[in-house]
């Protein structure tokens, strides 16, 4: 068993003595963000052979009582207006941000400033992953928290978290991050 699978195992044993609860989670991020790898690598699925999502991809995977909906939608700029669409009833917000892309940082920044705004992601804890960071050309996670302005995301809980979608690393971390702050607390709600 992969250390992501193990670790993803592990967020969802902390969940044990729920009963009924289910977590959605929205997947989003430019496209070649690396979002369906992701997904892909969370449910121990052959990362090799992704194309790009032309809609939404949705993995549902029930733990200990807990059903996890992770919605992966398409990044391209002509999907991006209907993301909207998917927000409603959202738990936890995964953003997935290219490490190396440097050029379309702007773009991203004001995509995930859009979505920070939407009335039905009021409040809802953000996890932002720095994707790619097997690769040379990657800018440091703390670079990019900097260059996105996190700081001034005060109405709610955020963390951005360095990974590599390929190999995994990282990957855990960002799962902790999420059963710590957000599955605990759904729990204690």
């Amino acid at each position: 068993m992969g250390e992501v699978q193990k670790g993803f195992f592990s967020v969802l044993q902390k969940l044990k003595g729920t009963t009924e609860q289910e977590l959605r989670i929205v997947l989003l991020g430019l496209d070649n963000a690396g979002k369906t790898t992701l997904l892909k690598q969370l449910s121990s699925e052959d990362v090799n052979t992704i194309t790009p999502t032309q809609g939404f991809n949705i993995k549902s995977l029930t733990s200990h009582g807990m059903k996890l909906n992770v919605w992966d939608i398409g990044g391209q700029r002509k999907i991006r207006p209907f993301w909207k669409k998917y927000l409603e009833n959202t738990d936890l917000l995964i953003y997935v941000i290219d490490s190396t892309d440097k050029k379309r940082f702007e773009e991203t920044g004001l995509e995930l400033s859009e979505l920070i705004d939407e009335e039905n992601l009021k409040g809802v804890p953000v996890l932002i992953f720095a994707n790619k960071q097997d690769l040379a050309t990657a800018s440091p996670a703390s670079e990019i928290a900097v260059g996105l302005n996190l700081h001034t995301y005060r109405d709610r809980a955020w963390q951005i978290q360095a990974c590599s979608a390929v190999s995994g690393e990282g990957v855990q971390d960002g799962m902790n991050w999420i059963s710590n702050n957000i599955v605990n607390k759904k729990r204690d709600d």
